[in-house]
């Protein structure tokens, strides 16, 4: 499974999630969320970066000008776009984008079915509570285009394999604290995500 180690707020975390293989680094452009990083200080993450690394900025509540130009200024590659929008929304995005399905019940997991996207579990903040989506929904589902976030760590993504999921989406899980990245924890994640 692919790997993102998302709520990135500096350099060291964002070379230690590389350095153990991520696929891609999340930036949240959401100033409530503990995890927030401005345009600035993202871009300068950015500017010391290896290549062929994927980019991504996390939305929230914005609109399409907010996301075209943050993602211009930060050199990011991908929007992740947390909230319901309508479609005239992505259809004014210059960039690359993945919907987020914050899942309520089961029928949520079928959303979206053609396409790429992250399912998270839903709760009434935005992205990295920990809570975990009851995995019994995926079963008999087509996994391969599904990114899937909420309540995973090192020790329970492994048992996530069976179901065939593009890839996992970790904030929490591999925190020290707040916004802070442990580095072992991210290591052991990517590690059992895909061994």
């Amino acid at each position: 499974m692919r790997t993102k180690i998302c709520g990135i707020t500096n350099l060291n975390d964002a070379l230690a999630a590389i350095d153990a293989g991520a696929d891609a680094l999340g930036f949240v452009f959401y100033k409530p969320s503990p995890r927030y990083i401005s345009i600035e200080a993202a871009a300068a993450i950015v500017a010391a970066l290896p290549p062929f690394v994927e980019k991504v900025a996390l939305f929230v509540n914005t609109d399409a000008d907010t996301i075209n130009q943050t993602c211009n200024q930060a050199h990011m590659t991908l929007a992740q776009i947390h909230f319901e929008a309508e479609e005239a929304l992505f259809d004014a995005l210059e960039v690359p984008y993945l919907r987020v399905i914050r899942a309520q019940k089961q029928e949520d997991v079928l959303r979206y079915s053609d396409t790429y996207r992250l399912i998270d579990a839903y709760c009434q903040s935005y992205g990295g509570s920990g809570k975990r989506l009851n995995i019994e929904w995926f079963k008999n589902v087509e996994c391969s285009k599904i990114i899937l976030a909420g309540g995973l760590h090192a020790d329970n993504v492994a048992s996530l394999k069976p179901y065939g999921f593009y890839g996992v989406d970790v904030s929490s899980g591999v925190e020290a604290s707040k916004g802070v990245k442990d580095a072992q924890k991210v290591r052991s994640f990517i590690r059992e995500a895909r061994c």
